[in-house]
């Protein structure tokens, strides 16, 4: 048996999309008051002008339509983590071999860290990698189930990106933080 050289599979967050974005910020300015998450007439403070340049960039690629763009968004402002984990598709993530010990590494480091932010993200998901065995989607599945509240691919990661932005955004509906998603998670898992 021969020993290659290792190949790794490249982190979500270093894969560019591969659609061009097709909106803006004032595209989802537009979206979140339509289901309650902005009020219509609210005056945007800079940082939340910020996080809504921050949402159409990450989301946008991942966006074939308006309507697909809406329901990355209802991410953020909708977590219910007893109805996600309700649903098949989460326990088909869950009953994979290490899931459990990657949620389990994964709520000592949101719980015991700061705000989460691209960079630490990044870095949660380096020291996730040294400690639990799972790789690939065994690793990131259970790590988008617990923050963004479904199983799948790339564009959930960007979703929880902007979790703790739009948390501390004035104006926006209220959002569940990083750290509340994680304890309520763990509370409904057991």
């Amino acid at each position: 048996m021969s020993s290659g050289p290792q190949h790794t599979a490249p982190s979500p967050l270093d894969i560019e999309p591969l659609r061009e974005n097709l909106f803006s910020p004032a595209d989802v300015e537009t979206i979140l008051p339509e289901h309650g998450w902005l009020a219509a007439d609210a005056q945007l403070a800079p940082e939340t002008r910020d996080w809504l340049a921050r949402a159409a960039a990450y989301l946008g690629p991942h966006c074939a339509d308006r309507a697909a763009l809406a329901s990355l968004l209802s991410l953020i402002f909708c977590y219910n983590a007893a109805e996600s984990l309700a649903l098949p598709a989460s326990h088909a993530v869950l009953t994979r071999e290490g899931a459990r010990d990657v949620i389990r590494e994964l709520a000592r480091e949101i719980l015991g860290g700061e705000s989460v932010d691209s960079d630490r993200f990044k870095a949660i998901i380096e020291s996730l990698k040294s400690r639990v065995i799972s790789r690939s989607r065994h690793l990131f599945h259970p790590i988008r189930l617990a923050l963004a509240g479904r199983a799948g691919e790339g564009e959930l990661d960007r979703v929880i990106l902007l979790l703790d932005s739009a948390a501390s955004a004035p104006g926006l509906a209220p959002v569940k933080s990083t750290r509340q998603r994680m304890l309520e998670f763990c509370a409904a898992l057991n």
